[in-house]
């Protein structure tokens, strides 16, 4: 059910941290775009000015001030006391100027000094000022806490000042307002809580709690609207110009207050797209792990099963489940980016099928990845020879794929392919599911690999194809999840060599080895792309060819070329 109902001047929200900060400037802006009635949540004192501070409004002089008055005190003023006081006026200056703003626009505000985390006190300070306002429709909750530190140096109070303030805030609130009486329920989450991120584990659990209670709450009370903002990084004060520049140099986006401020409001719109759980900003990417001199060798053990991988069904050769090269290769390039944050894939070379592996009971209890890193240069690049590797019940090994991979710190500006046609000849008049319908030299993939949409032209040279790759769930993708490689894209750009074998030879074929392969972009999905495949050489026993994925201007997302691929006989393909 999606939420319809208007904000309107008689609307009442609760909004936690909303008298200081980004959240007090959200504030600000949906009481510009419709005047209502707003109750703030802080723990700051809101205190009387004092006499010696007025209009004074440097920092230096006010700290001055502050020294002068506490000296005719009789006081010896220290750093410490000074800035206690200095963050007593400039507070409650920030609160009062966040009130006179808000009531500028024709809107009604009260301020509540409070700890949301307390839960006695914030029912008592609630009802009182309820009484005033009437009975309160929504809820933003935005109120949170930082301790930053790597996790062996936080200690269980950091653990508490995050979590509570997060979690144990909302349970409070939720406990003094009826979630039942709610038009709208908005809790601040961060990106920290979708992507993690170094140093904040407190701050990402606290928040993907928010995220799932969202989707709960939802379930439960679906005449409300509700939505977990994930925002990203503020250019607000808190970011100071060194953190803007580790920001820049991690590729971080950060995002304006104007604009930020007015992405809440769209979210409150009833005409805006109501998603429960919505992300505005960048992915929190870590930064580059230094990569040592020392040559290592890692293993990655996995227990592959058909339960935990139901895209297998959609890859089935003789009535077994087959694991997509893709998927092998996606494991690796995978594997060895998760070793190196801040490196990412850029190439593939000598990617081989050793000995394919099928889901039936020659399925072997676990395989292994092998890594060994076989050159580096810290800042620059490493590369890996990777192997896939299991043992039968007798201890014998049998290797299943192998490949050279090459991550990189910065990756290389997408080239143009020269080559690429886009006419439209009409020689192969399938579209969308007919390529994949039973019979004939149909291909055999099921949902999870399928994506062509037409043939725009072909040539016993060249095959060129339109497609659009539909996203599959991450049930469906299990042990196999679209990263920055898709190794569901990757295996549907191979098809185009077997759409080629139908149509100029009525012959199919398996994928053999991938001799080089290079990737620029992440490749689209729910949007349409082009692969062409250049036909190299064909004998009566095997094909090479290359692989293009690009764009409608031309700009490659991926590559593979000199792939070999080995001519199969029908009936060992047919279910």
């Amino acid at each position: 059910m999606t939420a319809t109902v208007q904000i309107n001047p008689s609307s009442v929200f609760v909004v936690s941290g909303g008298a200081k900060g980004i959240t007090a400037q959200c504030t600000i802006k949906l009481a510009q775009q419709q005047p209502c009635k707003f109750i703030l949540l802080g723990r700051s004192e809101l205190i009387a000015e004092p006499e010696f501070a007025r209009d004074c409004l440097e920092d230096a002089a006010l700290k001055k001030r502050i020294m002068e008055n506490l000296i005719s005190q009789g006081e010896k003023p220290t750093p410490m006391m000074v800035q206690k006081i200095f963050n007593q006026i400039t507070s409650s200056r920030e609160i009062k100027n966040t009130l006179a703003a808000i009531e500028a626009t024709g809107a009604k505000a009260e301020y509540i000094s409070v700890d949301v985390t307390d839960t006695v006190k914030l029912k008592e300070k609630l009802n009182n000022v309820i009484q005033k306002t009437g009975a309160v429709t929504g809820i933003i909750h935005g109120a949170g806490n930082l301790a930053d530190k790597l996790i062996e140096k936080k200690t269980e109070q950091d653990f508490e000042k995050v979590y509570t303030a997060k979690v144990q805030g909302l349970e409070n609130l939720l406990s003094c307002i009826k979630p039942e009486q709610l038009e709208h329920l908005v809790l601040f989450s961060s990106v920290t809580g979708f992507y993690g991120n170094i140093g904040q584990t407190d701050y990402a659990i606290a928040n993907e709690i928010l995220n799932k209670s969202a989707h709960l709450i939802k379930q439960q009370h679906p005449q409300c609207h509700v939505v977990a903002i994930n925002w990203g990084g503020w250019d607000s004060g808190m970011m100071t110009t060194e953190l803007k520049k580790a920001f820049v140099e991690r590729g971080i986006g950060i995002i304006p207050v104007e604009i930020g401020a007015q992405m809440l409001v769209n979210e409150l719109h009833p005409a805006y797209k109501n998603d429960t759980q919505v992300v505005i900003g960048s992915p929190m990417k870590p930064p580059a792990s230094s990569l040592g001199t020392e040559l290592r060798s890692y293993r990655i053990r996995r227990r592959m099963t058909l339960v935990e991988n139901p895209f297998l069904h959609d890859h089935t050769i003789a009535g077994t489940p087959v694991l997509p090269a893709t998927c092998a290769k996606s494991w690796m390039v995978n594997g060895c980016e998760e070793i190196y944050p801040g490196y990412r894939y850029l190439s593939c070379k000598e990617f081989k099928v050793l000995k394919g592996i099928t889901f039936n009971e020659t399925l072997a209890q676990e395989h292994i990845l092998e890594l060994q890193e076989v050159a580096k240069s810290d800042g620059d690049f490493v590369e890996f020879q990777t192997k896939i590797l299991s043992k039968n019940a007798q201890g014998k090994t049998h290797y299943h794929f192998s490949s050279l991979i090459r991550l990189v710190r910065q990756m290389p500006e997408a080239p143009i392919y020269q080559e690429m046609d886009l006419t439209e000849d009409h020689l192969i008049t399938k579209t969308g599911k007919e390529f994949y319908q039973n019979g004939g030299l149909s291909l055999f993939h099921g949902v999870s690999f399928q994506g062509f949409t037409k043939v725009l032209n072909a040539t016993p040279e060249k095959l060129t194809a339109e497609c659009c790759w539909q996203e599959i769930s991450a049930q469906q993708q299990g042990q196999f999840p679209v990263k920055w490689h898709n190794p569901y894209i990757i295996d549907l750009s191979t098809q185009t060599l077997w759409l080629w074998l139908n149509h100029f030879h009525q012959e199919v074929c398996l994928p053999g080895q991938l001799t080089f392969s290079e990737q620029y972009l992440a490749v689209p999905f729910n949007i349409p792309f082009y692969v062409s495949c250049e036909i190299k050489n064909k004998t009566d026993t095997g094909a090479t060819a290359n692989f293009i994925i690009h764009n409608r201007q031309g700009q490659i997302y991926s590559r593979i070329t000199a792939a070999k691929a080995v001519i199969w006989p029908m009936k060992a393909i047919n279910n």
